[in-house]
């Protein structure tokens, strides 16, 4: 098994008995649920009782107060994919699920930051903290506490830059992610009446 720094070379047998590698990389899916209670319990478990691999979960409300969306990152190779997707499409609550594989889309992950930082170090953290578009949101006598947003890379590569600092605490939401093309929309209550079988759609 080959390991790389975003993806993992696997190597499986195919059905001709020949051996044949499968990427397994980040995946990210949205689910638009119904706000209800004991939703994201049922989802996070089904996910954690087939033992898929969630890298991170992020949930809050839509344009519409009567549905949430939960955005995943899941890792593994086209079948774990496949397979969590039609899990998801299985629970009732779940209006829609998006899969953002091979689509543009626009992410964001926030994350707040507390570096040790005093004297001459403060003024080479507000630098590197402006560079990023990153802010100060909070300083006291023996560190800084950083606000800074983007996508996973960006965070990556400053959280790198501020190990020799020392990272005192780091918090993070998760990766969330919207289609840049509104192609794919759809009218979550229409969808929503049509889960009911008496509707006529």
């Amino acid at each position: 098994q080959l390991v790389f720094r975003r993806r993992i070379c696997a190597i499986s047998l195919d059905n001709s008995g020949s051996f044949q590698p499968s990427i397994v990389m980040k995946h990210v899916l949205s689910a638009v649920v119904v706000n209800q209670p004991g939703v994201l319990a049922h989802v996070s478990g089904m996910m954690a009782s087939r033992a898929f691999n969630i890298e991170s979960l992020a949930v809050g409300e839509t344009e519409n107060p009567e549905f949430s969306r939960i955005t995943f990152v899941v890792s593994g190779d086209e079948k774990v994919l496949d397979q969590v997707r039609k899990q998801l499409e299985k629970i009732v609550t779940i209006v829609r699920v998006i899969d953002f594989s091979g689509k543009e889309f626009v992410e964001r992950d926030l994350m707040l930051m507390k570096v040790a930082a005093s004297g001459s170090s403060r003024s080479e953290v507000k630098e590197l903290v402006d560079i990023f578009r990153g802010s100060l949101v909070d300083v006291s006598p023996g560190h800084v506490m950083i606000e800074i947003s983007g996508p996973e890379k960006k965070l990556e590569a400053f959280i790198d830059l501020m190990r020799p600092f020392d990272i005192l605490e780091m918090v993070r939401t998760g990766r969330i992610a919207l289609l840049r093309s509104n192609e794919e929309n759809v009218d979550v209550d229409e969808r929503a009446a049509c889960e009911d079988p008496t509707a006529a759609c």
